[in-house]
């Protein structure tokens, strides 16, 4: 009897792991199924969708992608919401309202909601949970409840290889410059220069760069080492695991 029982539990928990790897495998097939690319562009007509760009699979709320660009080789995280307007199905005029550029990560779980202009230069990199909007609640007619007052549209822009850390609320009106950190957890309102760091609520510069005085205030440890002079972009791609070339391009 127990020679039997063992083998039952054997064959179970042989069951149990073929059925494993049997979920994981599929749900691995429907993510690679169910991101989007300029290749595989699913139901989503998007104004421009770069080369090598993909959303991946779970996406979060996507509607009024003809107002939407994203450039090339940008990746967007699982459950992000990327939106143009209030509601689906509306005319936002001739120009794009959400404007995302190339090299763009978005990490999983953000929040782009656009409504008359946000623009994200290259290269611009979020942590996860990062909520960007340039629309906000009016609350100064004391009669009526917030939801139902009109809200206030202002531009929203975020400079090239900026970083927008774990948790970060960009508020309307919000213009970063170049390479701009923005701490994890922080509110960002009103201009921040270029080579800037900021952080809290509301965010504050906390470190800055200059030509004239370099950082201020100065770094307390050393930086990372560069990569050698000689490494090669194919020598990069093959550390990397990545194959970043353009669909159709040959390797060089």
């Amino acid at each position: 009897m127990s020679i039997a029982r063992s083998l039952f539990s054997a064959a179970r928990a042989g069951g149990r792991r073929a059925a494993g790897r049997l979920v994981h495998r599929g749900w691995q097939w429907v993510q690679r199924a169910g991101a989007v690319s300029s290749e595989n562009p699913g139901p989503y007509r998007f104004r421009e969708l770069g080369a090598g760009t993909k959303l991946t699979f779970p996406l979060g709320a996507v509607f009024n992608e003809q107002w939407i660009t994203i450039g090339p080789f940008s990746i967007i995280g699982e459950r992000v919401t990327i939106s143009a307007g209030f509601l689906p199905g509306l005319d936002l005029g001739p120009d794009p309202i959400v404007r995302i550029g190339g090299g763009c990560v978005i990490g999983r779980d953000s929040h782009i909601v656009g409504h008359e202009s946000i623009v994200l230069g290259d290269d611009v990199w979020t942590g996860p949970g990062v909520y960007i909007s340039d629309q906000a609640h009016e609350y100064r007619a004391t009669d009526l409840p917030i939801g139902k007052q009109w809200p206030r549209n202002e531009p929203v822009e975020i400079g090239s290889g900026s970083w927008i850390g774990t948790g970060a609320v960009i508020l309307p009106g919000a213009r970063l410059g170049r390479n701009v950190v923005v701490a994890a957890g922080s509110v960002v309102r009103g201009e921040v220069p270029d080579h800037a760091v900021v952080a809290g609520a509301p965010a504050k510069i906390v470190r800055r760069w200059t030509a004239e005085d370099g950082w201020q205030p100065p770094f307390r440890n050393e930086p990372p080492r560069a990569l050698p002079d000689d490494v090669t972009a194919a020598q990069l791609r093959a550390l990397a695991g990545w194959d970043l070339r353009l669909p159709g391009e040959s390797e060089a």
